[in-house]
């Protein structure tokens, strides 16, 4: 079993930037894909960014392309996302989650995939 914890959501103004962490302990990581999601209030969830822990391989939600970089190090079991011009409107809870599948695709943006959650960060973006 996968266990995740999330970390790095804060306040920033628009405009500005924040990491998210999120670290993972259990099984070999390197047979997943992790995901990140997030679910503002009234909201469905909705995906992010996710990677292939193997190979690195990398899929973007719309919203958040060419602001947003997922990354991995596997030697820190951590998988990292970088959040760039941050707007109002990306103010909610943010999730990291996994799936176990030797098999990535862009269907891996689709919450429904994954097995294990973190228990999410908080990012508000505000002035």
């Amino acid at each position: 079993e996968v266990q995740l914890v999330e970390s790095g959501g804060g306040l920033v103004q628009p405009g500005g930037s924040l990491r998210l962490s999120c670290r993972i302990s259990g099984r070999t990581i390197n047979e997943y894909t992790i995901g990140w999601f997030r679910q503002a209030p009234g909201k469905e969830r909705e995906g992010v960014a996710c990677i292939n822990m193997n190979d690195r391989r990398t899929y973007y939600g719309d919203s958040v392309k060419g602001r947003f970089t997922i990354s991995r190090n596997n030697d820190r079991r951590t998988v990292y996302l970088q959040m760039d011009s941050l707007k109002a409107e990306d103010t909610a809870v943010y999730y990291c989650a996994s799936d176990f599948d030797l098999i990535f695709g862009s269907y891996h943006l689709l919450p429904d995939r994954y097995e294990s959650w973190g228990q999410g960060t908080q990012v508000t973006v505000s002035s």
